[in-house]
């Protein structure tokens, strides 16, 4: 399911927000031609994000979040909609008090300040939509500023750091499963996780984070995109009527646990890392059948691009269903989103990288070009 169906929910007043959201001023930003990256910070991967500001433009919170390609609806509802409403009125009702706490919510130095000026964008967009003309040609879509955020480290030939690689990660990343019905409380702790660690229980209402005020799960991606590596996140849970502190220790890589093959953006990755391949890693079926060990690499071909840029791989000799056993000397199990972090963290445009892929029991060695 795609958000059409929750936006026009949104746009239409559900009778269950229509209340609390006749007490905002709405304003509806359809397209980023010109969009403030100053203020306007979030998952540019999102088809559907709110922020909760006061006319000054301090942020209260944001709303927003997605992990899955087919379902964009998956992490939202009207429920936690209308709970992030009355959270945020409850922020507006007691602001200018509660400044102090909503500091970490505002928006970081940016060095870009309009997608404009990011080299690979400059000139191709008006600020605003041609309505008169070929609307849809200028309009520029928000997944298109992390694109260019990538391609300037890539332009630049510098790796592309974790925290552009792996943007706004999901709680679960860190072991937290967050129902998607409610502001923040824990459907699930992961076994061996940080959170399980830090001692996180389900049913845990999340109230603050690093000190911030939580009112939605893009409130708590928030302080996990701009946490430091390592770093150690304080949290304030209410559990069952009492509050509890509880420190979560992140660990140095802790962002590479995120999945971000499902991303519009990972296009772009798998023309840069991966000469247009999607990758699949094999089933442990497919693995007992093939008598691959559970930790070896085995990524399947599941499609080749055929066109442009896309089509470097498929050109250099690979094809669909070929089995990646091997890339740069490496054969340690590998997911296609640790594939991306190892060859655009280490190498850049230009090179070719020396791959093996099985294809009908017959192992073959091709090189990969890297853009």
């Amino acid at each position: 399911m795609d958000c059409r169906a929750f936006d026009e929910q949104v746009v239409r007043r559900d009778s269950r927000v229509a209340g609390l959201m006749d007490r905002f001023i709405s304003v509806r930003l359809v397209q980023a031609n010109a969009v403030d990256l100053t203020l306007f910070q979030f998952d540019y991967d999102l088809t559907f994000a709110v922020f909760f500001m006061n006319a000054d433009r301090t942020i209260y919170g944001r709303y927003g979040s997605r992990s899955d390609r087919k379902d964009a609806t998956r992490d939202i509802s009207i429920e936690s909609f209308r709970e992030a409403l009355a959270a945020a009125l409850d922020l507006h009702k007691r602001y200018p008090a509660n400044k102090t706490a909503l500091a970490g919510k505002q928006p970081r130095p940016t060095r870009f300040k309009t997608p404009d000026d990011f080299p690979s964008l400059a000139g191709k967009y008006k600020p605003t939509l041609d309505y008169e003309g070929k609307v849809v040609q200028s309009c520029m879509h928000c997944h298109q500023v992390r694109d260019a955020e990538r391609r300037f480290f890539r332009d630049e030939r510098k790796p592309i750091p974790d925290e552009v690689l792996y943007p706004y990660p999901m709680p679960d990343t860190v072991g937290l499963s967050l129902d998607p019905k409610e502001k923040a409380k824990v459907k699930n702790v992961a076994v061996g996780s940080a959170a399980e660690t830090a001692r996180f229980k389900v049913g845990d209402e999340i109230l603050t984070l690093e000190g911030q005020p939580v009112i939605s799960i893009a409130d708590v991606q928030w302080v996990l995109y701009n946490a430091s590596e390592p770093a150690t996140l304080k949290a304030q849970v209410l559990r069952g009527r009492k509050k509890i502190n509880l420190a979560l220790d992140l660990t140095g890589d802790w962002r590479r646990h995120s999945d971000i093959a499902w991303r519009t953006t990972t296009w772009d990755l798998r023309r840069m890392a991966s000469g247009g391949l999607v990758l699949e890693d094999s089933t442990a079926e497919e693995r007992r059948n093939a008598k691959f060990a559970d930790d070896a690499l085995a990524l399947r071909v599941k499609y080749a691009g055929e066109y442009g840029e896309h089509a470097v791989a498929k050109k250099a000799g690979f094809k669909k269903e070929d089995i990646i056993v091997r890339v740069d000397g490496q054969t340690g199990r590998m997911t296609e989103s640790e594939w991306f972090r190892y060859l655009l963290q280490n190498k850049m445009p230009g090179e070719k990288i020396p791959v093996s892929v099985l294809r009908g029991g017959e192992q073959a060695n091709l090189e990969l070009p890297m853009q």
